[in-house]
């Protein structure tokens, strides 16, 4: 059911007797059982305060249209959200809401953070059918408890968003990406580590092992560009690995690509998420056996290609982070379950937390409650 105001979700909500299946542009690969409750009519950009860095927009306002808003102020939303559309064979259209309720985060994120740290108020039916506000529109409103954050990251099973107020940032003037060529994977990661720890404001860190390519981006002023990229050259030659430099629009195509995964759409076989410390990457990858590995975030994020059907997190083992089902099929992803299993301390805040906004259990039902054993 496709709903066209807030008021129509809150009614439906209050009158529904099953399981619902809540959706934006339904572009992110997570399915699930029930109706489907469609946000998509809910569309519009609602305020734009350029001066103040601040938007707010309806939750199924397509993505394109805020970043086509933000651009003619030479702004944009600095996360850079990724467009699952090529990689999974998606067909809708990506929606800000869908960004905020996914806590959708591009290569940037290790610079600026993730899309949660920019979302500064929220609007909500809950379980009940009730309409819920929290957060505000500028940065200092802290009042009450920061559902804002709980909101984010939660794919739709505490409430159905049908507003977001968000931070929005200047564009740089240009950009530019050092890039260096043949780098084992755990070289890589730690000149990554080090480009990530040294003074020159890198925006993005990332490797292809099939191509021994380590990419380190910088941004800003022309002149402060060409400084930085200069000064990683000096702080990276140790490395005894060639360089060169990745001009504007070529940094620009290239990490647009490592954003949405273009190098995995045209191969088969299932993709895995894999959240983890920098340091422990290159152990994880050796042990995955994957077809195909990306690193991003100089490490903390490695994109799996495995065969279908792998169990990729029984292949990783025990480790510090979590492994999530991005492509697979639905036999698939209801074998292992699409997001890593909550150990039984965590399960029960979240059963807590489920309890209180949707009493009936009827949002994105078993989503992400797997449990570890």
């Amino acid at each position: 059911m496709k709903m066209e105001s807030e008021a129509a979700v809150a009614e439906f909500v209050s009158g529904a007797s099953g399981p619902l299946q809540v959706q934006g542009g339904g572009t992110r690969g997570v399915s699930g059982s029930g109706e489907v409750l469609s946000v998509a009519g809910l569309s519009g950009i609602t305020l734009y305060e350029p001066g103040a860095l601040t938007m707010v927009a309806q939750a199924g306002t397509p993505v394109a249209e805020v970043e086509a808003a933000l651009s003619k102020e030479n702004q944009r939303l600095a996360f850079e959200p990724m467009d699952h559309r090529g990689l999974i064979g998606g067909k809708g259209v990506p929606t800000i809401g869908g960004v905020f309720a996914a806590n959708v985060s591009g290569p940037r994120r290790l610079a600026v953070g993730a899309a949660r740290d920019f979302l500064l108020g929220v609007r909500f039916v809950d379980g009940r059918g009730a309409v819920v506000k929290n957060g505000g529109r500028v940065m200092k409103n802290v009042t009450g408890y920061d559902l804002v954050k709980l909101m984010a990251g939660s794919f739709g099973t505490l409430g159905v968003l049908t507003e977001v107020s968000f931070k929005v940032l200047p564009k740089p003037e240009t950009q530019g990406t050092l890039v260096v060529q043949g780098l084992s994977d755990h070289a890589a990661v730690a000149a990554m580590c080090q480009a990530m720890g040294s003074p020159f404001e890198v925006t993005g860190a990332a490797h292809d092992p099939a191509t021994a390519l380590t990419a380190l981006r910088v941004e800003g002023f022309e002149q402060s560009v060409s400084y930085r990229i200069g000064q990683l050259e000096k702080l990276l030659a140790g490395a005894g690995a060639g360089m060169q430099v990745m001009e504007a629009d070529a940094s620009g195509a290239f990490w647009g690509q490592q954003r949405d995964l273009t190098a995995f759409e045209g191969a088969g076989g299932d993709v895995w998420r894999v959240s983890c410390k920098p340091t422990d990457a290159p152990q994880l990858v050796a042990k995955a056996g994957a077809q195909a590995v990306l690193y991003d975030w100089a490490g903390g994020l490695i994109w799996l290609c495995m065969a279908p059907g792998t169990d990729a997190r029984a292949r990783l083992g025990n480790f510090d982070g979590h492994a999530t089902i991005i492509r697979a099929d639905d036999a698939t992803k209801a074998r292992f379950g699409m997001f890593q299993p909550e150990s039984a301390g965590i399960a029960r805040l979240t059963t807590g937390l489920r309890a209180q906004f949707d009493p009936r259990g009827l949002f994105n039902a078993d989503l992400m409650t797997a449990v570890a054993r």
